[in-house]
């Protein structure tokens, strides 16, 4: 390995990625520097990691596509997770680039914020809590949860959790996905119902699918278009499952009452989107995963793999 390996660390919003992780570990062989802000344009990111032979990404907060090809000096890239739909695995591939993750990501930190969400758009909690920050009172009324219909699109870990604590508040859990089965739906705490059945019958949608060319605008205007105009949706899976155009529109119309966001097709979300003032929308800036717990685990993994990558020994490999 050359003497002077840089590591670039993208999207540190919070400013405490280096706080989590001993960076310096690394050194001398390896200098780290990280950034806080976020380049959508290409040509800018490109100029921005042409000496870097290491890019580690928080998550999918940078498409790591088309850049790939050209930064001639990138060797390793390192992501939170074991995947990570914004790598394109086959461009890496096919210029002999390693890509490593992490394991053990909180099981909780998703489950836990959607239910945080569904909470918090039930009873207009966002509303409720600006107009006391303004100088007003009560301003609404809110939706008791027990006795309604939990939909869940998605019944895999996450989705499990979600049945589990929607138990708790007297809710009746209803789910599909493409491949579960009645016995299985049962065994994890949900009736399987058929796909339109799904949207027509909840009260709360919540989405637990992963993101792929089969997920990809899963939820249009079709589906929208069943749900109950006093249904919401929430979603801390991937945007794009969703079609946002659709789902803007249902908003905007009144279609549905009201949806809950942490993941979108763009992130950050750019200054003048519905979602930043929509009044149905309570938004937040995909948390779902950023935990003391997840970033304790995942930055001290991505100093163990750069380490491993710069011994000859690559470990905790992706694709």
């Amino acid at each position: 390995m050359p003497d002077s390996i840089k590591i670039a660390v993208l999207d540190d919003y919070q400013r405490n990625a280096q706080s989590f992780a001993n960076w310096s570990s690394l050194e001398p062989a390896a200098k780290t520097v990280f950034f806080h802000d976020n380049l959508s344009d290409i040509h800018q990111l490109v100029t921005r990691l042409e000496p870097f032979s290491v890019v580690v990404l928080i998550r999918e907060r940078t498409r790591f596509g088309d850049v790939i090809s050209r930064l001639p000096n990138l060797k390793l890239i390192v992501t939170i997770g074991m995947a990570n739909a914004a790598i394109d695995i086959e461009a890496a591939r096919a210029r002999n680039i390693v890509v490593s993750g992490t394991e053990g990501m909180d099981p909780e930190a998703t489950p836990v914020l959607t239910w945080a969400l569904i909470l918090a758009i039930t009873r207009s909690l966002y509303s409720e809590a600006a107009s006391v920050r303004s100088g007003g009172w009560q301003v609404g009324i809110g939706t008791d949860l027990a006795g309604k219909t939990l939909g869940l699109l998605g019944l895999g870990k996450i989705g499990q959790v979600i049945a589990r604590y929607a138990a708790v508040f007297r809710m009746r859990v209803i789910a599909w996905s493409q491949n579960l089965t009645a016995d299985q739906a049962a065994q994890r705490g949900a009736e399987r119902v058929d796909q339109d059945d799904l949207f027509r019958q909840a009260d709360i949608l919540s989405i637990h699918l992963r993101l792929s060319d089969r997920t990809r605008n899963l939820v249009g205007e079709h589906e929208l278009s069943l749900m109950k105009p006093t249904a919401y949706l929430v979603n801390t899976s991937r945007g794009p499952i969703v079609s946002e155009p659709a789902l803007i529109a249902a908003l905007q119309t009144g279609r549905i009452k009201g949806a809950a966001l942490d993941v979108f097709d763009q992130e950050p979300l750019p200054q003048a989107h519905p979602f930043r003032y929509l009044p149905n929308v309570l938004a937040t800036p995909h948390v779902g995963y950023v935990t003391e717990s997840t970033y304790s685990h995942a930055f001290g993994q991505i100093v163990e793999d750069i380490a491993a990558w710069l011994d000859g020994k690559p470990r905790r490999l992706i694709g």
